[in-house]
């Protein structure tokens, strides 16, 4: 593969959730592979993510996935989170694309042309594929991470704000994963700390 002549798909995973890290992924597709079945990741069964992601892997010229942790989200911001996941993905190909190509509004600072493309994991099958690896990577993080805070059900909402984790937050406060830059767990410390 020349290297000056790629272009890398990159999407995130893990922006809305109120706990656990926000994950990123790279792709580089060759012009000739086509994967049946690629897409925006929300809406792809999670058993059809699992096995898109293994042929994405296999087929792909490279791949890296990458994350940005609770306290970094903390302390620089949801989307600067996401920003710098991105560029440690891209950063992880051990290569540098000739372009690239990201899902939504935002890019992150690379050394080479970045274009954001809205609805591009819809759209772009290098982003479709970032897509699926990095929501199957956080997926897996958060099941291990049930596994250490089986009383949130990160199993079963990996995170998101449901009404199943809002309970939890009540029942048992905020544990070292939870963002507490996020108002529903930002308030749930100040209600907490009134009564104390």
């Amino acid at each position: 593969m020349n290297a000056r002549h790629v272009v890398c798909g990159v999407d995130e995973a893990g922006r809305g959730p109120l706990a656990g890290p926000v994950y990123a992924a790279a792709v580089i597709l060759a012009k000739d592979v086509v994967i049946d079945g690629l897409g925006d990741s929300k809406t792809i069964p999670a058993a059809c993510r699992e096995t898109l992601a293994m042929e994405i892997k296999h087929r792909a010229s490279a791949w890296a996935v990458a994350s940005a942790s609770v306290a970094e989200i903390d302390s620089l911001n949801i989307l600067q989170a996401s920003l710098l996941a991105m560029k440690r993905a891209v950063e992880g190909l051990g290569i540098v694309p000739r372009r690239v190509v990201v899902d939504g509004l935002h890019c992150p600072q690379l050394p080479c042309p970045v274009r954001a493309v809205v609805r591009g994991d819809a759209t772009v099958a290098a982003i479709s594929a970032a897509s699926i690896l990095a929501k199957v990577s956080r997926d897996a993080m958060m099941m291990e991470l049930h596994l250490r805070y089986p009383q949130y059900g990160f199993d079963c909402h990996k995170g998101y704000a449901t009404e199943m984790h809002l309970a939890a937050l009540r029942a048992h406060g905020a544990c070292e994963i939870h963002r507490r830059s996020f108002a529903p767990v930002s308030l749930m410390l100040q209600t907490c700390m009134l009564f104390d």
